[in-house]
Order: structure tokens, then sequence, then C-alpha cells
């Protein structure tokens, strides 16, 4: 199994994906997702801006999934994550992991967002409602916690 990793501009549509990963299989038991949304931080944020650097954000994510892909059994394994002005409610982040038993799915699904937060080379910049431009946003501690269970 080869993960699929994008990164790219546009929205995606997490039916389309799950449909592209389950269509003609029957010997799949669980596909778990997480999609990450911009918040609008109490209505003050008017967009968030995110920036990568192109080949080594791909190539990073891209261990991480495999890596994930070595320690469970998994059927597929998909990543997408969007740069450039995200408005608040629009899609930022997807993982789809699909097994033949959900607790593989689960497992892999929450190690790939533990370390698309932490290891993945993306920046963020608030973009006020007010129409000020905020600051980078900074990693937070919690996020790193969260990825040392891993190992």
């Amino acid at each position: 199994m080869t993960p699929l990793v994008r990164i790219q501009r546009e929205d995606f549509s997490l039916q389309d994906e799950i449909d592209a990963l389950s269509a003609g299989r029957a010997d799949i038991g669980a596909v778990v997702s997480f999609t990450g949304l911009c918040r609008d931080e109490a209505g003050t944020l008017a967009a968030l801006e995110l920036e990568h650097y192109p080949g080594m954000a791909d190539a990073e994510i891209a261990r991480v999934a495999t890596e994930a892909a070595g320690r469970w059994p998994l059927m597929g394994l998909v990543a997408i994550h969007r740069y450039g002005l995200v408005k608040p409610g629009e899609q930022i982040v997807l993982v789809l992991a699909v097994s033949a038993h959900r607790r593989a799915a689960f497992e892999a699904a929450d190690f790939m967002m533990d370390y698309l937060k932490t290891r993945a080379p993306f920046w963020k910049r608030e973009h006020r409602a007010d129409g000020t431009l905020g600051g980078w946003v900074e990693a937070k501690a919690d996020d790193d916690d969260a990825a040392k269970r891993w190992g």
C-alpha cells in the first residue's frame, strides 16, 4: 500500500476520497477520517494563510505516511494539506486511514495528525477580521506532547 499525499491550494471532498479508496473493495472494514477546519477564533479571524516549502513538505508527509503504513495494517492512507488563504469554516487538512479493523485505522489517523501538527513544514499566519495582519502562529507544546507518545 502506497500512501497518497497531496499538498494543494484547492479544497477537497471527503466523500470523493473515501470513494476512491473503497471503490470495488469488500475487504475494508474501517474508514477513519479527520478533517481539520479553519476556526474563526470568536470572530477575530478573517483567514489563515498557510505556507510551505514545496517538495520538502510533500517529502516529509510522505515519509511519515510510509511510517504509518509500516506500523499498522492499512489498506489505504490519504493525507491532503491545503496552502494559501483559507477562510473560517473551510477545510485545511484531511487524513483518511482505511483498514480491515477499526483500531488500526483510528491509530494510524491519530498518528498522522500528531505528526502533521508537529513536523510537517507548514507556517500559518493570521489575517484578522479588522484588516490587520497577525503574526505567524507558534507551535503548541500540547501538540509536541501528543506526538511523543508514538515514540
